[in-house]
């Protein structure tokens, strides 16, 4: 598991600067509201808005991004004001939370701001549990919450803008009514979060929000069953390491200013640099982060995690049911469509790849590669269900293993194709373009499903780098058709 983390791909070391950008971000956040006279509450509600601020906004362009940072404040003061007027009135409380659920579930129809603005207003909602807000220290939070988005916004769009173009945003959904995936969801989510605030509930009156979070961060980019039951579980294994190295590390500490805000430091690090590969370091990371504010927070017992892994199973459980019997969709139609999405921007890294070794000036590779790695990111949470080392179907696994592990040669040899694009020495071979439409074809029979028309070409001499990857890759996606074209009553992903 290690290995998968540190040794992950990381092309233009993107996820390196977006955890040091993060923990300056947070840092400066939280400094600055600390030099505006704020209380522990409002300096931890600051740097949690300028968290949420700084993960969450994915917009594919810097101006799309600056767009949905100044509307946060649209949808967090207003929950803020709503959770904190409600906090003495458990019932309208609860209903406003669900409905903030749902809400913020069904946003994400509107893209990658629409998911952005879900998901600070459903936190802003917990964080006002967290921090049992009430209506007297409403301008203090307020103040907080607008100091820290100015200055998230600051250190992101000026001190450390390193953003160009992202990897595009999912497929859009079916037209309308329940096949659309954000409806289907927000149902989904809403029954869950009901499950969980009351189960939670009759566990603890205090922590209850721990098992409505649970469920809801359960659900966040995951679009079938087998992907979400596959995230609860992992978010239930981050949850019991992160509370094993908090018990050794947060606990003894006891809220000590120092040595806490470097852990928390860390632990923001740790969020922003394993997200994107894997999501039990991540709940690991995130847990130890809870731990320790709760030591600022003079609040920080065993028995307190002991009940915080019993909330977040309480929470897995309650998504669990929601995917199994509200509108239960399967895994195999997703996985595909990220499979061919893949696979077409396979063709595309080598097109432009191909294009900028014949020295056109406006050929570059290098975001299709960013999309690549961001597809094939896609593809592993969609395929998860079948690779879990408890799913029975050992076919199917193998077969799904083997689907992953060709990709990901794919994902080598045009990463290799690209750096050999980028000397300045490197000369054209007429036979590059050849062998890009070779590569194409080979993708069009996998994705078309025909019945594959393209021969395997004689390996090229180490003296032809550019070649040798292109045959790398033609050789991964010759070897794909057999795992790809099962026979029609056995999908990759069982139904």
């Amino acid at each position: 598991m290690l290995k998968k983390v540190f040794m992950a791909p990381d092309p233009g070391r993107v996820r390196l600067r977006f955890a040091a950008r993060a923990v300056l971000g947070i840092g400066l956040a939280v400094v600055v509201c600390g030099l505006a006279g704020h209380s522990l509450v409002g300096a931890v509600t600051g740097g949690l808005a300028a968290l949420l601020a700084l993960f969450t906004v994915t917009d594919t362009t810097v101006r799309g991004q600056a767009v949905t940072t100044a509307l946060l404040p649209a949808v967090g003061l207003p929950v803020l004001a709503a959770a904190a007027q409600l906090h003495d009135h458990p019932v309208a409380r609860d209903l406003t939370f669900l409905a903030v659920t749902g809400a913020g579930v069904y946003a994400r129809r509107w893209g990658p701001r629409g998911h952005s603005l879900g998901v600070f207003a459903f936190m802003t909602f917990f964080v006002a549990q967290f921090l049992h807000a009430t209506t007297d220290r409403l301008p203090e939070l307020y103040t907080a919450m607008l100091l820290s988005l100015a200055v998230a916004a600051a250190v992101r769009f000026g001190l450390w803008c390193y953003e160009r173009h992202l990897p595009a945003a999912p497929a859009p959904a079916p037209p309308s009514g329940m096949a659309r995936v954000t409806t289907r969801q927000a149902v989904q989510a809403t029954a869950g979060a009901a499950f969980a605030l009351v189960v939670g509930q009759a566990v603890s009156g205090e922590r209850w929000y721990w098992a409505v979070g649970a469920t809801w961060w359960v659900f966040v980019n995951t679009t079938s069953r087998g992907e979400t039951l596959v995230r609860g579980f992992r978010r239930v294994l981050g949850t019991v390491i992160g509370i094993g190295l908090g018990l050794l590390v947060a606990v003894p500490l006891q809220g000590a200013a120092l040595p806490t805000a470097v852990l928390l430091a860390a632990c923001v690090f740790g969020i922003f640099y394993t997200a994107a590969v894997s999501y039990t370091w991540m709940m690991l990371c995130v847990t130890v982060l809870a731990e320790l504010l709760y030591g600022l927070l003079g609040v920080l017992t065993p028995g307190l995690l002991a009940l915080r892994l019993a909330e977040t199973g309480i929470g897995a459980l309650g998504a669990a049911l929601a995917v199994l019997f509200v509108l239960p969709v399967t895994t195999h139609t997703t996985t595909d469509a990220w499979i061919q999405r893949a696979l077409r921007c396979v063709h595309a890294c080598t097109a432009e790849t191909a294009a900028r070794l014949a020295g056109a000036a406006h050929a570059d590779p290098a975001p299709r590669v960013a999309e690549l790695e961001h597809l094939l990111g896609r593809v592993r949470l969609s395929v998860a269900p079948l690779v879990h080392p408890l799913n029975p179907m050992l076919g199917r696994k193998c077969r799904a293993r083997r689907v992953l592990a060709l990709l990901d040669d794919c994902a080598r040899e045009i990463r290799g194709l690209v750096a050999v694009a980028a000397d300045p020495e490197a000369s054209h071979d007429a036979r590059l373009a050849a062998a890009s439409w070779r590569v194409e074809a080979a993708v069009e029979a996998l994705t078309d499903g025909g019945p594959g028309s393209w021969t395997l070409t004689e390996q090229p001499s180490s003296a032809e780098p550019a070649l040798a990857h292109l045959h790398g890759i033609e050789r991964a996606l010759t070897e794909l058709a057999a795992p790809l074209r099962a026979p029609s009553g056995s999908p990759l992903v069982g139904a």
